[in-house]
């Protein structure tokens, strides 16, 4: 039952994240920058973007082989981008090209891309989760990027292990459907966060 419901049904759930969340519990709660609202942020972070999430969960579609090396890897290259983000912010059109990451991971899961273009995919999203933490001290942002490193590690390992296996029994067709959704989905993030 959940080879046939259950991947449409994830894509669906992590949609229903509201978009007033998406960017940073940190407002919204009232926190002040600290070591534990550092790592709630960085442990929340990734799970309130609904684009964030939604690549992360849909990693499982695109088939890796070597999953727990891609993992590290991809892990890796996100943090390194947050860093870059921190020491140079400001990447114009940075939040468009996120949304716009899903569209690529849409065109990987059908073969029209190859899997290495998620890397830069990926260090898009490092990059963006930066933002929100800029002017703090060093102190919340270690946690902060140790908090990114727990949920970001966490969401990987059950997209690319766990439900890599379920996906693995979906037919072509409903991969190809469910990709035809991620790159309407990130067409629509991609359009909102240009005119915003």
């Amino acid at each position: 039952m959940f080879k046939r419901f259950g991947a449409p049904a994830l894509l669906l759930a992590s949609l229903s994240v509201a978009p007033a969340l998406a960017h940073h519990p940190m407002e919204s709660m009232a926190l002040v920058p600290s070591p534990v609202s550092g790592l709630i942020s960085g442990l929340a972070h990734p799970l309130l973007g609904p684009d964030h999430l939604l690549f992360l969960i849909a990693l499982a579609l695109v088939g890796f082989q070597r999953s727990m090396r891609w993992t590290m890897a991809l892990l890796l290259v996100g943090l390194s981008a947050t860093a870059l983000g921190l020491w140079l912010p400001g990447l114009p059109g940075a939040e468009a090209l996120v949304s716009l990451s899903l569209v690529v991971e849409g065109l990987v899961i059908v073969g029209r891309l190859p899997a290495l273009s998620l890397i830069p995919a990926f260090a898009l999203h490092g990059y963006v989760l930066s933002a929100s933490v800029i002017g703090w001290e060093s102190t919340p942002i270690a946690f902060y990027l140790l908090g990114l490193l727990l949920s970001q590690g966490a969401l990987l390992t059950l997209s690319l292990v766990g439900l890599r296996r379920f996906s693995q029994g979906l037919p072509l067709s409903q991969k190809q459907l469910l990709a035809g959704v991620m790159v309407g989905i990130g067409a629509a993030f991609t359009w909102t966060a240009l005119v915003a």
